[in-house]
């Protein structure tokens, strides 16, 4: 099967999209200082995140002795949950960096609810917000929104069951990575596979969703679209075109 070029999907498309009609409540957009006020709103520093989002940016282009590419994945993973955790402060939960296996915890009485993305790697919380932001209502109060899943090492019928429901989070994950910049693969996380996989469409079928959401943004997730219409004021300069790189 061909390559399948992710960076070819039209983002800017879908930025322009989402900014012109300003899918994020506006308080998100054009606050000048992150605070909240009286009615609980969330306000964003947007010219704050934006310039500190082309700082490691710039970094990362210019990757030196001074700043390795493992402290300047920490810097923007840093940027990323104070990002996260001040959109959706009035949705009880917090963007966690974890030291192992990624693993959602839903709110408590006493707690918000936790997604904990894994080592602490940037990619990696760019799929668990994906998951959150699918997940409906009910979900949010299981663990693990009461996903079924089976560690690497499945079957072949337990690997085409995995593909099929992560289509969806795996296409937002990678519209949440080109908006950032950056480049995206999928996992299909079956690295100990004992059968053939080589005619998986598991790819085509995540390129087709991300292309399909990009032409009707409509049907994406709330939270997915806010989040995107977020990034895509934030990281608008520094979205990769798929006339400069190449996956």
């Amino acid at each position: 099967m061909s390559a399948i070029y992710f960076s070819k999907l039209p983002i800017y498309k879908l930025a322009n999209n989402l900014t012109q009609h300003a899918v994020a409540p506006l308080s998100l957009l054009h606050s000048p200082a992150s605070s909240t006020n009286g009615d609980n709103a969330v306000c964003l520093d947007k010219q704050a995140f934006k310039q500190q989002w082309q700082y490691l940016q710039q970094l990362a282009t210019n990757e030196s002795m001074t700043s390795s590419a493992e402290s300047i994945e920490k810097l923007q993973v840093d940027w990323l949950i104070e990002l996260f955790n001040t959109v959706f402060l009035t949705k009880n939960v917090k963007l966690v960096r974890g030291e192992n296996e990624p693993e959602y915890f839903p709110a408590t009485k006493t707690a918000p609810a936790r997604i904990e993305f894994a080592h602490g790697f940037f990619q990696s919380a760019l799929h668990e917000i994906s998951h959150w932001s699918l997940a409906g209502k009910h979900r949010r109060t299981l663990p693990d929104f009461g996903y079924w899943y089976a560690p690497d090492g499945r079957t072949e019928a337990q690997q085409k069951a995995f593909e099929q429901v992560e289509i969806k989070p795996q296409a937002i994950e990678c519209l949440f990575s080109l908006m950032c910049g950056r480049s995206f693969r999928v996992s299909q996380d079956n690295l100990h596979a004992d059968f053939d996989t080589s005619q998986s469409t598991f790819a085509v079928d995540v390129f087709n969703q991300a292309e399909q959401y990009i032409n009707n943004p409509q049907n994406l997730p709330t939270d997915a679209k806010t989040l995107l219409t977020v990034l895509a004021y934030m990281c608008h300069d520094t979205i990769m075109r798929h006339d400069t790189i190449d996956n």
